[in-house]
């Protein structure tokens, strides 16, 4: 049987589930990255590493809540701390005291966070990072970076050059942003030129979470730009954040932003986010007094700003990862990984194939357009390609195929490794990751 064959017969569940999701939501699904043909994974349980499916098939796990669970499912402190908090109540409706706690471990972590304020989702931390660094200089424009994901709202929606804005977005938007490649030079001659850039944002370890890698020494360098011409940076570590280091890829390039922003990790795998960084910058969210009562205020509600159960999961979380263990045990793994999966590749001498990532993060180009030797990405690789992750439908084979050898890929493409994945995950990964290629080559004519 061909891999999709498989696949179909494997989760009959699943496609049925499916079935019935086509009439309640747009193409069947509640999120674009979880959408596949023939139809999406239906998940039922996780545990540690792992999760099972509608099917009861077994699967080890790198999606892990999209970069949230640097612990993995279902760690027992964060449970505990999140079922002590919901016999205390899910909604005071008024300050408590935990999310100080979560405020006092987020402002030890993080280079440069003197204040913060909590939102429900990372999207409306960067909404909030942008309304504050507009209100703070008086400017109305933000310098992005192509291809870098900052959420879905219309203020970072456009991450192109294209002149056409992208559906549901009116024109009138595109003026507020510019859309620079990762070239310094590019990015001094915008900030020398214009005088209404109020900022620039970016992952801070390239586009989508380090897939598209920044040249080296390029934040640190970017930081300089900015100083020199009096714009602020804000470095959106939604995904980087306690991950790469405990204070995130700043801490690690010894850089100290004017903004940040943080999701995923900070939350313990629950629904929140922050925007923080100088105080001063923050005083704009802050009610007025008679040094301040100049400014104008920036008005921010929010149901589920320090949502007491979020709160309880990510002081349980920074509590533990404060240390750098996890994410140092998770590191290692990541690094076998790679290592492995590109034995492979080798071994097949599949050209334009690659295995490589950041610390616990790792990205997977299969069939580049630029032929490169098996397991050693070429800089010179189309921008685009890597984004996607090479061919989409080589891409779609390998998501499907690993799901078929017990492995959930994020997307095909990508996953995050955990503290709670072990050495013989790792090894069972890499056999699947041999098996499907061995499927794709078998069925499909790939060379």
């Amino acid at each position: 049987m061909t891999i999709i064959e498989t696949y179909i017969q494997k989760h009959p569940r699943s496609q049925a589930l499916f079935g019935q999701a086509q009439a309640l939501f747009p193409s069947g699904v509640t999120h674009d990255g979880r959408y596949v043909t023939p139809f999406p994974l239906y998940v039922e349980q996780c545990a540690g590493a792992h999760k099972w499916d509608a099917d009861e098939n077994r699967l080890i796990d790198y999606w892990m809540g999209h970069g949230a669970l640097l612990l993995g499912h279902g760690h027992p402190a964060i449970v505990a701390a999140v079922q002590r908090q919901m016999e205390r109540g899910t909604h005071y409706g008024a300050e408590h005291e935990l999310s100080l706690q979560w405020a006092q471990l987020v402002k030890r972590l993080v280079p440069g966070i003197e204040r913060l304020r909590f939102t429900a989702s990372g999207t409306e931390a960067t909404m909030m990072a942008l309304r504050l660094a507009r209100a703070f200089t008086g400017k109305p424009v933000v310098l992005r970076f192509t291809g870098h994901y900052h959420g879905w709202h219309d203020l970072l929606a456009h991450d192109t050059n294209d002149a056409s804005a992208p559906a549901g977005l009116y024109d009138g938007m595109l003026g507020s942003t510019v859309v620079a490649p990762t070239d310094l030079d590019y990015v001094d001659q915008a900030l020398r030129s214009r005088t209404d850039i109020a900022a620039v944002i970016l992952e801070p370890t390239g586009a989508s979470y380090g897939a598209i890698p920044l040249p080296h020494g390029f934040l640190r360098d970017l930081r300089q730009l900015t100083w020199r011409y009096g714009v602020l940076l804000i470095c959106d570590e939604i995904v980087t954040g306690f991950r790469v280091a405990p204070g995130g890829a700043q801490q690690r390039a010894g850089v100290t932003a004017d903004l940040t922003t943080l999701a995923k990790i900070l939350a313990g795998g629950l629904p929140g986010g922050a925007v923080g960084g100088r105080a001063d910058i923050l005083r704009h969210l802050a009610f007025g007094d008679a040094e301040w009562n100049q400014v104008r205020k920036i008005r921010h509600f929010g149901t589920f700003n320090a949502a007491p159960l979020s709160a309880a999961a990510g002081t349980a979380m920074l509590g533990i990862v404060a240390n750098d263990a996890p994410g140092a045990h998770a590191a290692t793994l990541g690094e076998r990984l790679i290592t492995g999966m590109n034995a492979e590749l080798r071994r097949r001498r599949l050209a334009g194939w690659a295995v490589y990532g950041d610390a616990s993060i790792f990205h997977i180009v299969a069939g580049c357009s630029v032929g490169f030797p098996p397991g050693e990405l070429d800089p010179t690789a189309p921008p685009d390609e890597l984004k996607r992750g090479g061919d989409p439908r080589l891409v779609q084979l390998l998501r499907l195929g690993m799901i078929n050898h017990g492995v959930d890929l994020m997307r095909g493409r990508s996953g995050f490794v955990s503290a709670a994945h072990t050495p013989d995950d790792i090894d069972a990964t890499i056999a699947a990751f041999a098996a499907t290629l061995d499927a794709i080559q078998n069925c499909y004519s790939v060379h």
